[in-house]
């Protein structure tokens, strides 16, 4: 698949600010209609802090700065307070459909003013969001038992809609180029401070927002990392080295995710081919059985691969994917330690996964990436990524 976009979704990322439909803003409001009004409430804060809470973006198309604090009320205009005063011109033209207002001292107190002129009672506010044990305090004072809609957020979240899919696939290819450059400009005696520089520079020029770019890189014949770090070290890149990847580049609130390996200026020692060798095939294997009511077990068992080989996994063999890191997260059947219970139910279609088996050896010194983000349909996966599998060289 070539690493470009169809021109619907090109389209998408050439207007000045690109925006949902109004249908699909109408979809989303009556989706927390429906969430409030099971919970028996009537108004919902929602909240986010230092560019996390997806629910400010996924409800008013303003991802979070500093810190902003909203109302909804089903039937009526938002509210929203955000912290930083110059940010007010852009936060008013991307949420043009809330009243955005400066938070002032707390933004906390005046979403509990907004609520008091809108007649808010006891007991039937909802809070969606990272909320501080003072904003929880505040809230309880003024409205007494506030009921956290967090989980339900979450389990709405799992399912895509077709606009959503959409940004999702350019969040894909923006990954994908991040990846590409990795693969087309590392050199020997680049440090991984370099290396992250590289990455970001695939995607940034596109719309590219940064997710992650983990990178981890150690010598194939004296192996001391398994899988990639969360930070740059400044070692240097070097002939006869292994580099792992997990690269996430977002289009606003959307992500792609794609995990690869590398052969350093010469070919894969034994290891680390029959190491990618059982990664390909648990991809494979856990990728076949995945479609609309499939169950996550028979993915933990297509998996066994794995251990049958004589390998195991550090990371999550599947996770759930696109506005946070969603529920099925599976691990392999070797991972004991803080391993997820295995959900019943099943596969939907729709849902966004993550296959991403992180084939690595007993002993944690060596180990492969490969994987990316998938669709789940009716009769299996969608590939949402271009970019091709396999143990990829540099140099």
């Amino acid at each position: 698949m070539p690493l470009n976009l169809p021109e619907r979704l090109k389209l998408i990322t050439e207007a000045e600010y690109p925006r949902f439909s109004p249908a699909e803003m109408a979809r989303r409001r009556l989706a927390i209609a429906g969430m409030l009004a099971e919970a028996k409430c009537d108004h919902l804060v929602f909240l986010g802090a230092n560019r996390f809470g997806s629910i400010v973006n996924w409800l008013t198309q303003w991802p979070v700065t500093q810190e902003a604090v909203g109302v909804h009320s089903p039937g009526n205009r938002d509210a929203m307070f955000i912290h930083y005063y110059n940010h007010l011109p852009l936060a008013r033209r991307l949420a043009a459909e809330a009243d955005v207002q400066w938070g002032g001292a707390s933004a906390i107190g005046n979403a509990i003013a907004e609520l008091e002129r809108r007649g808010a009672g006891r007991d039937r506010v909802a809070v969606i969001g990272p909320v501080s044990a003072e904003q929880q305090a505040a809230l309880g004072t003024a409205f007494g038992r506030i009921t956290s809609l967090n989980r339900q957020f979450v389990t709405l979240r799992r399912v895509k809609s077709a606009e959503e899919l959409d940004w999702l696939r350019i969040g894909a290819w923006l990954s994908d180029l991040g990846m590409a450059a990795l693969r087309d400009n590392a050199r020997p005696g680049m440090s991984e401070r370099q290396l992250w520089d590289v990455v970001e520079r695939g995607y940034v020029a596109h719309g590219g927002g940064h997710g992650i770019h983990y990178l981890g890189m150690t010598s194939m014949q004296d192996p001391q990392i398994a899988v990639p770090t969360q930070w740059a070290s400044n070692r240097k890149l070097a002939k006869g080295d292994c580099v792992t990847a997990e690269i996430t580049a977002t289009f606003w609130d959307y992500g792609g995710q794609v995990l690869r390996s590398f052969a350093v200026g010469e070919a894969p020692t034994q290891l680390y081919r029959d190491l990618h060798d059982t990664a390909d095939a648990a991809f494979d294997a856990m990728a076949a059985v995945i479609r609309h009511g499939s169950k996550p077990a028979d993915v933990i068992a297509a998996s066994t691969i794995i251990e049958e080989r004589g390998f195991t996994t550090i990371d999550d063999i599947v996770h759930g994917y696109g506005g946070g890191y969603l529920s099925p997260i599976l691990s392999s059947k070797s991972r004991t330690d803080g391993a997820h219970p295995v959900p019943e139910e099943p596969f939907e279609t729709d849902i966004v996964l993550v296959i991403q088996p992180n084939v690595v050896t007993p002993d944690k010194r060596a180990g492969v990436q490969t994987g990316e983000m998938v669709r789940v349909t009716e009769t299996g996966i969608e590939r949402m990524h271009g970019l091709p599998r396999g143990f990829g060289r540099i140099g």
